[in-house]
């Protein structure tokens, strides 16, 4: 179920989370980078490096959107709110991506505030000024035993998981659609 919710309040920031390093590119954790580097890519953005954080400014229908990737480790991603906050855009106007156990594998979906359901990113970023952001929600499924989610978050996807791609293309439309509905809706 891919639905996109009209926000009401304006999205000026997309912070994808995932963990640095080459050895979690491909991981479900990792979902929120990958769905940000399409983002940025389709719109001819660039990378600059700053602190603990990747950074591109893109346009999407005549809007500056900042995009950021934290290059913390998925426990500390809340850091890098400073950088926004520094830019006058406040945390109801910021969407998170991230992976989400708790939503079967391909259900993406777009929510304002709500729970961290235990997801460490979050956490941090509610720790950090509160948890009154958008989330796009990518499910990735949950393993059988709970004992299991830090190896299954930290594992890549599996061959039957194919259509990933498609699917991070659809988040990013998703993402485009949020922003410019909002936008014409004004």
């Amino acid at each position: 179920m891919n639905k996109v919710v009209l926000p009401s309040h304006e999205i000026k920031a997309i912070v994808g989370l995932g963990n640095p390093g080459q050895q979690y590119v491909y991981t479900r954790h990792n979902i929120g980078f990958r769905i940000a580097e399409v983002l940025v890519d389709q719109h001819h953005g660039s990378w600059n490096t700053q602190g603990e954080m990747m950074y591109s400014q893109i346009s999407i229908d005549g809007q500056t959107i900042y995009v950021l990737k934290p290059l913390t480790y998925m426990n500390d991603s809340g850091r890098v709110f400073s950088f926004l906050y520094k830019k006058g855009i406040k945390q109801e106007n910021i969407l998170v991506v991230h992976d989400e156990i708790e939503l079967p594998f391909g259900d993406v979906r777009l929510k304002f505030d709500g729970s961290t359901k235990g997801h460490n990113g979050l956490k941090s970023i509610v720790a950090h000024g509160g948890s009154a952001f958008y989330r796009l929600r990518f499910g990735v499924d949950r393993p059988a035993h709970q004992a299991q989610v830090p190896d299954y978050v930290l594992a890549k996807f599996k061959e039957s998981e194919s259509e990933i791609s498609t699917l991070i293309d659809s988040s990013v439309q998703m993402i485009i659609q949020a922003i410019t509905q909002r936008k014409k809706s004004k």
